[in-house]
């Protein structure tokens, strides 16, 4: 009861660390939401370029196109492109093998992520996971504080009765 009373006392969450540190040039935003593994990668050939790609936990379809929505060159019917495959890498990196392969609903094994998906090309909404990527990167901007940000605190610090 004393967790939950300075849980509601706060504005913010505490954050999951990395299981293991990664890099976030290649691929600065992944996420397990919305029933895909799904993330922005970085072009490798335009620094301008990102693409958004995402695995589905239902039927493992993937997906993968440009922040403009031009589809991935890479992407063929039932083989990913690397920027699938590199997405697949940093969900590992940052939630552990065990959690990525729950949340997509496949065995583990000693070989990589992506040989147990058997998945095909499948159409995702894009726009969604690249405006929380944009999101995200605007809280980068932020000085730093420990202070409560005014658009996070949406709850009250303590409990409202209803009557």
């Amino acid at each position: 009861m004393i967790e939950t009373a300075a849980r509601e006392q706060r504005s913010a969450e505490p954050v999951v660390r990395p299981v293991r540190p990664r890099k976030l040039v290649k691929v600065p935003f992944v996420e397990l939401a919305d029933g895909r593994l799904q993330g922005v990668v970085s072009s490798g050939s335009d620094l301008a370029r990102v693409y958004v790609s995402s695995i589905s936990a239902a039927t493992h379809g993937f997906s993968c196109s440009t922040n403009n929505n031009r589809p991935c060159g890479g992407l063929s019917g039932a083989s990913p492109c690397k920027h699938l495959r590199a997405l697949a890498d940093e969900a590992v990196l940052q939630y552990g093998l065990d959690r990525v392969a729950r949340y997509l609903r496949v065995e583990t094994g000693d070989d990589d992520l992506m040989s147990r998906l058997d998945g095909t090309r499948e159409a995702a909404p894009a726009a969604g996971v690249f405006s929380r990527f944009l999101r995200h990167l605007t809280y980068l901007e932020l000085p730093g504080t420990t202070a409560p940000l005014a658009e996070m605190h949406w709850f009250p610090a303590v409990s409202a009765e209803v009557r």
